[in-house]
């Protein structure tokens, strides 16, 4: 995957599980949809997701000015 796919992704990953983290979207959705015994189990999911577009984020910043200094 090229360095901009990988920032790509690594952001908007970021930005999509930080909103389900911090609001209340995923809660409401659940509940719609008749899934609401689900919601206890989000957090499970979604930190580690977090967390691992957070590092893909970096890594992809580090790897695109690596190469950039090369260059």
């Amino acid at each position: 995957m090229t360095d901009k796919g990988l920032l790509k992704t690594g952001i908007i990953g970021t930005v999509i599980a930080a909103l389900c983290c911090f609001t209340p979207v995923l809660v409401i959705l659940f509940g719609v949809v008749g899934l609401a015994g689900l919601v206890g189990y989000l957090d499970l999911v979604l930190l580690p997701a977090l967390g691992f577009f957070v590092v893909l984020t970096v890594y992809a910043l580090w790897r695109r000015s690596r190469r950039q200094s090369e260059a």
